[in-house]
């Protein structure tokens, strides 16, 4: 895929969160796109993170387009509260939600796009119906719920089934680097979302760059 349609989104969960705003600042020095928040309800997912007051400091902080991920039970309880803090893309996950297609317009309905996000043992099939109507798709390739887990490159197959469906974008996250950012471009992805490699560089230029 050409390099100008990657875009790469640091994920917070492995930022400094006493320190939130200068990694804010980091990010955007760093030439990222987007700035993507895992949001995790400790049900949904084995962890508890953070909520919508986190991503309205966030909004104060930056005009990097705002990418909440909803890792939780219950999402259309819940998506307005962070369209309201500021979040440009919400992305729900297909397991958490009965009937998708609702949810999905109704998101797109206040302006912000919608995508869906499938787990590592969800096949591909489960959201073809929506396809059409998504703004974005999101592959996990690790078990959602904590950072600095292993890439599984059996999700690669996955990734294939959806590009060949699909020409929007197709987010790639869990256990991102160089090398497995190569991979999941290889099978079709073009925004790769990445947390402990970025956070965690020495340059974090120099580690954005290499996942384009």
């Amino acid at each position: 895929m050409d390099k100008k349609y990657i875009l790469v989104a640091p994920s917070i969960l492995s930022a400094d969160f006493s320190d939130l705003g200068n990694e804010i600042r980091r990010i955007e020095k760093a030439g990222a796109d987007w700035i993507h928040v895992d949001i995790m309800d400790g049900h949904f997912v084995p962890n508890l993170t953070i909520g919508a007051t986190v991503v309205k400091s966030l909004r104060r902080h930056t005009k990097l387009i705002i990418d909440s991920h909803l890792m939780i039970e219950n999402p259309q309880r819940y998506v307005e509260d962070f369209i309201k803090a500021g979040s440009d893309i919400i992305t729900v996950h297909a397991e958490a939600v009965p009937r998708l297609k609702p949810l999905i317009k109704k998101i797109q309905s206040y302006g912000v796009r919608a995508g869906v996000s499938i787990k590592p043992k969800t096949k591909a099939s489960v959201i073809y119906g929506v396809l059409g109507l998504v703004d974005l798709v999101l592959v996990m390739t690790v078990e959602p719920g904590f950072g600095g887990q292993s890439f599984m490159q059996d999700m690669m197959p996955k990734i294939e089934k959806i590009r060949l469906r699909y020409k929007g974008d197709i987010q790639v996250d869990g256990g991102i680097n160089a090398e497995t950012g190569k991979q999941a471009k290889a099978a079709g992805g073009n925004i790769l979302v990445a947390g402990t490699y970025l956070f965690k560089a020495k340059d974090m230029k120099k580690a954005v760059a290499s996942l384009r």
